[in-house]
């Protein structure tokens, strides 16, 4: 039995639908390897996005996510939220696959993080300064693009950063 490739070429309406869904994105589900058991496991964090549109989050120390990613930081972001009426599956969503940077409080990446987060997600004032919450960024290796039913891509960081080199 034949097997068809199910991912069309990427083509602008494949890298423009990804771009909208990540700047759009408030939150994801960000999926980790617990390091006691190594099994997967998903939770819910908030989503920003740096000034060159890299996903960000501010996380707490005292989460299980967090410690995961300490352990391991190859994680994977999936955003992009169901409409409000129809099947779920019929919605765009983007799975990004990643490696977690924690982001040192003394750095100046850490000021410019914070001063964009903020603007972003102003509730994030309310405890962006507790000694526990720091800010992850997310490097990008690639991605798979699910538009609904028959429309699956799979995009490289340079798909979704067209005007950046490769980290």
């Amino acid at each position: 039995m034949s097997r068809t490739d199910p991912f069309r070429p990427v083509d602008d309406t494949a890298r423009t639908l990804a771009r909208e869904l990540i700047d759009g994105a408030r939150h994801a589900a960000l999926a980790t390897l617990r390091p006691d058991l190594g099994l997967p496991s998903v939770s819910r964090i908030a989503l920003a996005t740096d000034d060159a549109g890299g996903p960000v989050t501010l996380i707490s120390t005292l989460a299980d996510h967090t410690q995961a990613l300490r352990t391991n930081p190859a994680c994977a972001l999936l955003v992009g939220d169901p409409g409000k009426t129809g099947d779920p599956l019929t919605h765009p969503r983007l799975t990004l696959h990643a490696t977690a940077r924690f982001i040192s409080r003394e750095s100046a990446d850490h000021t410019t993080l914070r001063s964009r987060y903020l603007t972003l997600r102003p509730k994030a004032k309310l405890y962006v300064d507790f000694a526990d919450f720091g800010f992850v960024r997310f490097d990008i290796s690639d991605a798979l693009l699910n538009g609904g039913f028959g429309k699956a891509w799979r995009l490289t960081q340079a798909d979704l950063w067209p005007d950046q080199r490769t980290t």
